[in-house]
C-alpha cells in the first residue's frame, strides 16, 4: 500500500489509519442512503469547456452547468468547501455552501477526500478574488477512492512508480495526460495520411506458426485444442507481403509486435509498429513517404518544424540529408568498410572481439567481415547521426530481405533513418526473387538447430513468392520511438502507458 513521502514528493507506504478514516467516511455515506459508487451521470460537460463559457456579472443570467471529476484539492472554511475538481480536459473550482447544497449534500460534502469523484451542477461564474468558478447547487457521490492520493503540488515523482501506477500518473502529472493525447494524435495522422495516398489498412496475425521476418528472439506460446507451439509475432512483414501476392498493391498495419529481448530507454519487449509495402515502388519511393509521413506528424503537434528533444533541436523542414553507409563509415570510422584487414585493425583497437563463441558447440567462430563493420557503424557512427538523415545502401549481408543493387550484389537497397542518434525507420528494395530468398534464408538458419530452423524457415512464404511477388518498396517505423521523439520524452517507457516493469516487491 502506497502514500506520499513529504520530504521527495515519492509515494510510499500507506499510513493505516488514512484507510481507516476513509472506510469510515464509505461507511457514513451509505447511512446517508448514497450510493458510494454512484451511477449514471448524464450531459456533464468537460471542463475546459465550461472555462470557457462567457462570463456574465448578474447572478440569475449565469449559465447553469454541470460537470463532474475527481477531487484533487479541498479546503474548508466554516459552512462553504471549495473542491478544484477535474477531468481530462481541465480542472476547475466549485464552491459548495451549506444553504445552497441542503442537509443532504452538505452531509455529503463532509466525508469527502482528495482523489474522490463527484458530480455537481450549478452557475458559472467568478469569485471576488477572480477565480472562476462552478457555484454548486447539487453535490452528486460519483465513487469514493479508499486509498490516499498524492498531494496535487507533489504528484508522483520517481520514474518507475510513475510507470507502474500510471493511474496515478495520469491524474497528477500533467505531461504524461498530455503526452498520452499527443501519441494518439500522431497515430490517427499516421492513418489519415497513408489512407490519403491510398494505402488500405489491414490487421495480420498475432499468434504465428513460424518465428519469422526479423533477427529476434520470439515468445513462445502453445495452443492447446491443435497441440501447435506458436510464437507471438517478432514483425508484421511477411503476412502483408502475402497480401502483395494477393494483389493488395498499397498495404499497411499499425500494430503490436513482441521480442523476447532486453528492455533499455529505447526497447521495450512489447511495442508499436507500422508496416506498409508499395508494389512498383521501391527503397527511394520509401524515402520520399517516410519523409512526407514524419513531416505530417511533426505539423499535426504544431509548434513548428524545429523541435527540441534531449536538449538539441532537431530541423524537420525538408529535404532532409542523405548518405551512403561506406561514406558515413569512411568518414567517422577511418578505414574503407571493404578493406577486410583495415577493418579487423579498428576493430581489435576498439576492443571488438573478432570471434564469437557458438553456445551448441562451444567452440569460437570467426565473425563474419560485415558483421564487424556492423558493430563498428554502431560504435563510431550512430550517435553522430543527428539528422533526420537517410543512411542508404547497406552491406547485402546484413539484409536477408532486401533487393541487391543490380550493378553490386554486395550492397543492398536498404536505408534507414536516424534522428538524434537513434534508429526512427527502416526500409527496403523487398526482395521478390523466391530462388534468392529460399537461398538466403538457408544460409541464414544454417548455423541454428534443426528445431530453432524450422521455426524460422517460413516454406508457405517461399511459396508466395513463387506466384509472383510485384517489385516493392517496404517501410518499418517504431511508432513508439516516433512519439519518443516528437513529444520530447526521456524514455520509451514515457510513450508507452504500460510498460513491462519486473514484478512488484511485496512485504
Amino acid at each position: 500500500m502506497l502514500d506520499l513521502d513529504g520530504k521527495d514528493g515519492n509515494y510510499v507506504t500507506t499510513e493505516p489509519q488514512h484507510e481507516a478514516s476513509r472506510a469510515e467516511k464509505l461507511r457514513r455515506i451509505e447511512e446517508l442512503g448514497l450510493d458510494p459508487w454512484g451511477g449514471r451521470f448524464d450531459h456533464h460537460q468537460p471542463i475546459m469547456q465550461v472555462r470557457s463559457l462567457p462570463l456574465v456579472a448578474e447572478e440569475a443570467q449565469q449559465p447553469r452547468v454541470k460537470i463532474a471529476g475527481r477531487i484533487k484539492l479541498r479546503r474548508i472554511m466554516g459552512n462553504v468547501h471549495f473542491l478544484n475538481l477535474w477531468d481530462h480536459t481541465g480542472e476547475i473550482q466549485v464552491m459548495i455552501g451549506k444553504r445552497q447544497v441542503g442537509e443532504l449534500g452538505w452531509a455529503l460534502a463532509r466525508q469527502l477526500d482528495l482523489g474522490d469523484l463527484v458530480g455537481t451542477e450549478g452557475r458559472f461564474g467568478k469569485t471576488k478574488t477572480g477565480e472562476l468558478t462552478v457555484f454548486a447547487d447539487t453535490l452528486t457521490i460519483l465513487a469514493k477512492s479508499l486509498e490516499p492520493h498524492p498531494d496535487k503540488h507533489k504528484g508522483l515523482v520517481d520514474v518507475e512508480l510513475r510507470q507502474r501506477l500510471r493511474y496515478l500518473d495520469l491524474i497528477y502529472n500533467p505531461e504524461t495526460l498530455h503526452r498520452a493525447k499527443q501519441r494518439v494524435l500522431l497515430i490517427r495522422t499516421i492513418r489519415q495520411f497513408l489512407d490519403s495516398q491510398g494505402y488500405l489498412e489491414v490487421e495480420t496475425p498475432t499468434l504465428h506458426a513460424i518465428a519469422g521476418g526479423a533477427a529476434a528472439r520470439p515468445f513462445v506460446t502453445h495452443h492447446n485444442a491443435l497441440d501447435l507451439q506458436l510464437y507471438l509475432r517478432i514483425a508484421l512483414e511477411l503476412h502483408l507481403k502475402r497480401l502483395l501476392v494477393g494483389g493488395i498493391e498499397k498495404v499497411y498495419e499499425i500494430g503490436r509486435v513482441f521480442r523476447n529481448e532486453g528492455i533499455s530507454r529505447k526497447h521495450n519487449p512489447e511495442f508499436t509498429m507500422m508496416e506498409l509495402y508499395q508494389a512498383y515502388g521501391d527503397y527511394q519511393t520509401m524515402m520520399e513517404l517516410t519523409e512526407g509521413l514524419i513531416v505530417a506528424c511533426v505539423d499535426a503537434l504544431g509548434g513548428g518544424r524545429r523541435r527540441s528533444f534531449a536538449g538539441r533541436e532537431i530541423d524537420f523542414t525538408p529535404p532532409w540529408q542523405r548518405a551512403t553507409y561506406a561514406e558515413l563509415f569512411r568518414h567517422h570510422v577511418g578505414v574503407e568498410m571493404t578493406d577486410v584487414s583495415a577493418v579487423q585493425q579498428r576493430a581489435m583497437a576498439a576492443g571488438i572481439p573478432l570471434q564469437l563463441r557458438d553456445d551448441s558447440t562451444g567452440q569460437s567462430i570467426t565473425k563474419e567481415h560485415d558483421v564487424l563493420v556492423h558493430e563498428l557503424f554502431e560504435r563510431y557512427v550512430e550517435d553522430q547521426l543527428h539528422g533526420p538523415i537517410f543512411v542508404y545502401d547497406y552491406p547485402a549481408a546484413l539484409c536477408p530481405l532486401t533487393k541487391r543493387k543490380r550493378h553490386d550484389p554486395t550492397i543492398a537497397e536498404r536505408f534507414e533513418l536516424y534522428i538524434q542518434g537513434m534508429e526512427l525507420a527502416n526500409a527496403y528494395t523487398e526482395l521478390n526473387d523466391p530462388i534468392t530468398q529460399e537461398q538466403t534464408f538457408r544460409r541464414q538458419l544454417a548455423g541454428l538447430s534443426e528445431e530453432e530452423s524450422m521455426a524460422k524457415m517460413d516454406e508457405d512464404f517461399i511459396r508466395a513468392l513463387r506466384h509472383g511477388m510485384p517489385p516493392a518498396g517496404g517501410l518499418g517505423i517504431g511508432v513508439d520511438r516516433l512519439c519518443m521523439l516528437l513529444t520530447d520524452a526521456a524514455s520509451i517507457g514515457d510513450v508507452i502507458l504500460f510498460p513491462l516493469l519486473r514484478p512488484e516487491k511485496t512485504g
